[in-house]
C-alpha cells in the first residue's frame, strides 16, 4: 500500500498540474470567446478541485452548511493547515465564492487571465496607499455580493494546531459588512504538511460555524473580532 501511495502522490503532480492548464484554458474560451459570465466557470473550479482530491485518495464531508442563506455574501474564515485546503474548500464547501489572491498571481500566463476572469480578487500586501486601496476595492466587491474565503492565521500552521487569527484581516470583513463565517479544517495537516511535496491519502472534516454579524463592529474593534472569530473556529475545530 505504502508503494502505491507513494507512485500516487507522484502522478497527482502532473496530473493537476495538467488539470489546472485545462480548466484555465476553458474558463478563458466560455469568458473571452463565448461570452460567459464569471458564475459560469465556478462549477469548473469545483470539479478541477475535487478531481484533484479523489485522485489523491482524499475523502471530504462537511456539515453546517444549512446555516447559510444562499441569496447572502459571506466572507469565510478558515484555519490554514495545509495548501490541500485550498483544494478541499473549493471542492467540497458547496458555495459560490471567489479566493483572494496576491496580484503577482494574476501575471502569471494563462492561469492569472483565467482568474481574473473567474472573478477572483487581487489583493495588494504590500504596504502603503495602493494596499489599502486594493483592500477598499476587495470590500466593494463583497458588499456587493461576491463571498470570499480568507485564512485569518495569514500562513499555514506548521504543526497541525490553531494558531492567533491577525486582527488585520478582520478589517475586510468590517469594512464590507458582510457576515463572516467561522470553518475549521481537519486533516488537511496529514495529507500534506508545510514543506512537503507528496501528499498522503486521507479524510478531511470541514465544519461550518454560524455566521457573525459584523455591522456592528468598527476599525478599531478588529481584535475583538478576531478573537471572537478564533473562539469560534476552535470550538468547532475541537467538536
Amino acid at each position: 500500500m505504502k508503494v502505491f501511495n507513494f507512485f500516487r502522490a507522484l502522478f497527482v503532480i502532473p496530473f493537476a498540474l495538467f488539470l489546472t492548464l485545462l480548466v484555465s484554458l476553458i474558463t478563458l474560451f466560455k469568458t473571452l470567446i463565448l461570452g460567459r459570465g464569471a458564475d459560469s466557470v465556478q462549477g469548473l473550479a469545483a470539479w478541477w478541485a475535487g478531481s484533484i482530491c479523489r485522485v489523491s485518495g482524499v475523502k471530504v464531508s462537511v456539515t453546517g452548511t444549512g446555516q447559510l442563506d444562499p441569496v447572502v455574501p459571506y466572507i469565510f474564515a478558515a484555519n490554514h493547515q495545509s495548501q490541500f485546503d485550498i483544494f478541499v474548500l473549493q471542492g467540497f464547501l458547496g458555495v459560490n465564492f471567489r479566493w483572494l489572491a496576491k496580484k503577482e498571481l494574476f501575471t502569471v500566463p494563462i492561469w492569472g487571465a483565467a482568474m481574473r476572469r473567474a472573478g477572483y480578487i487581487p489583493i495588494d500586501r504590500s504596504h502603503g496607499r495602493q494596499a489599502i486601496k486594493s483592500l477598499d476595492e476587495a470590500a466593494q466587491k463583497i458588499s456587493a455580493g461576491t463571498s470570499v474565503i480568507i485564512f485569518p492565521e495569514g500562513t499555514r500552521s506548521t504543526d497541525g494546531k490553531l494558531h492567533d487569527f491577525k486582527a488585520g484581516a478582520m478589517v475586510l470583513a468590517i469594512k464590507s459588512g458582510v457576515p463572516i463565517v467561522p470553518v475549521a479544517i481537519t486533516g488537511t495537516f496529514t495529507i500534506l504538511p508545510k514543506g512537503k511535496l507528496l501528499m498522503n491519502p486521507g479524510r478531511v472534516q470541514i465544519r461550518v460555524g454560524r455566521p457573525i454579524e459584523t455591522r456592528n463592529y468598527r476599525p478599531k474593534d478588529k481584535h475583538q473580532l478576531a478573537k471572537k472569530l478564533q473562539d469560534e473556529v476552535a470550538e468547532l475545530f475541537n467538536a
